[in-house]
């Protein structure tokens, strides 16, 4: 039996409703393998400050330090993006977890799901068969450097700042992502304009050397962006920094047809934190329209974290079934949608029960909800 401890941040939004789901399939898992699962929850974001005037209060920090990964929601709120002046902003939140935590390295798999081709924009034999992994340095660069106003206010600056030691530690994971994939590393940069991204470009170079099974390019960061759109197969593993990973990861979501189908890891030293790449999405709040799966595929993910590969192959082995079988919510499933809930339930059943596989595509096949 393995006994861990999870800290789930519900968030803001839909961030509870997702999570509730995940919960419940990691509930699942630790079912069927006889494992045990300790999962807490504790507010950060918009609700946090709500309710303490902090978006991640002590007990929260310290909950996350105690525990072997974190799963997180969603934060956000309109009443914190729409007013500029506010001094308090959930994403602080967010920014300052990380930073104590040293989750250095944002890890998104970004997969063409053959059966939701069509409900990407692009084109689909430009998608198919799209399978990367992005690598996104998490704590430096233009979101952490120093920022403010000149003193006569009429500009303002944000100093984008890299050091070897931060370029080195993330771009060593990628490269053994590479050398386990199909071992191309793609290094994305502005280094015709950027001193930081001339040391990225400098640093990877010579670690290349010890990773000569796997090919490197070098892409500019515009021409990384047209290539997404243009032939996003060609890439494999992808490292960059912050603010490009930023950019690019949101922009090659596009592909999968769906943000409610991506998960994510942010990893540093010790313990992890594990979400889907989507916002709060606050106009679905309680709907029930919400999609769970990045939020189970990140469960997937963090399961992987702590060695567990049987039953994280498990997890997406049953989304695959919710997905064959149109067991989805509305954005992917207009004319017989499932609740959020429902699509939960069905991903959890089929971990927690193999015996009753057939059971449930027969009813999904005649439009019957599963039930647990």
């Amino acid at each position: 039996m393995v006994s861990k401890k999870i800290a789930v941040l519900p968030g803001d939004g839909i961030g509870p409703e997702v999570c509730r789901q995940a919960v419940k399939v990691l509930e699942a898992v630790a079912t069927r393998f006889g494992h045990r699962f300790e999962m807490q929850s504790y507010p950060m974001g918009a609700c946090a400050i709500d309710a303490t005037g902090n978006p991640l209060p002590d007990e929260t920090l310290d909950a996350c330090r105690a525990a072997d990964a974190v799963l997180l929601g969603a934060i956000g709120d309109p009443k914190y993006d729409n007013d500029p002046s506010a001094k308090v902003r959930p994403e602080q939140g967010l920014l300052r977890l990380r930073k104590e935590l040293g989750l250095f390295a944002n890890i998104r798999p970004i997969t063409a799901y053959d059966i939701l081709l069509p409900h990407s924009p692009l084109k689909q034999d430009r998608i198919q068969g799209t399978d990367m992994v992005i690598f996104r340095e998490l704590t430096g660069g233009i979101y952490f450097g120093a920022k403010g106003r000149t003193d006569d206010g009429e500009g303002a600056y944000d100093h984008c700042v890299y050091s070897r030691h931060e370029i080195r530690r993330i771009a060593h994971m990628a490269f053994q992502s590479a050398a386990g994939r199909r071992q191309r590393l793609t290094l994305v940069d502005k280094a015709n304009v950027l001193e930081t991204s001339r040391l990225w470009r400098e640093e990877v170079r010579e670690m290349a050397h010890q990773y000569p099974e796997v090919t490197v390019d070098y892409l500019l960061v515009d021409n990384a962006a047209m290539q997404m759109i243009l032939n996003p197969k060609q890439f494999d593993v992808i490292l960059t920094e912050n603010m490009f990973g930023d950019i690019i990861s949101d922009e090659a979501s596009v592909i999968a047809g769906s943000m409610g189908l991506l998960p994510s890891a942010s990893v540093g030293a010790e313990v992890a934190l594990f979400e889907p790449i989507h916002g709060s999405y606050p106009q679905a709040k309680g709907k029930g329209i919400a999609n769970p799966i990045a939020t189970i595929l990140s469960a997937a993910m963090l399961l992987e974290h702590l060695e567990l590969n049987e039953e994280a192959a498990l997890v997406r082995e049953a989304v695959d079934e919710a997905l064959n079988n149109g067991v989805l919510t509305k954005e992917l499933n207009t004319t017989a949608p499932y609740t959020t809930e429902e699509v939960g339930n069905y991903i959890a059943f089929w971990i927690a029960d193999s015996s009753e596989k057939q059971w449930n595509k027969n009813n999904v096949e005649i439009g019957l909800s599963t039930i647990i």
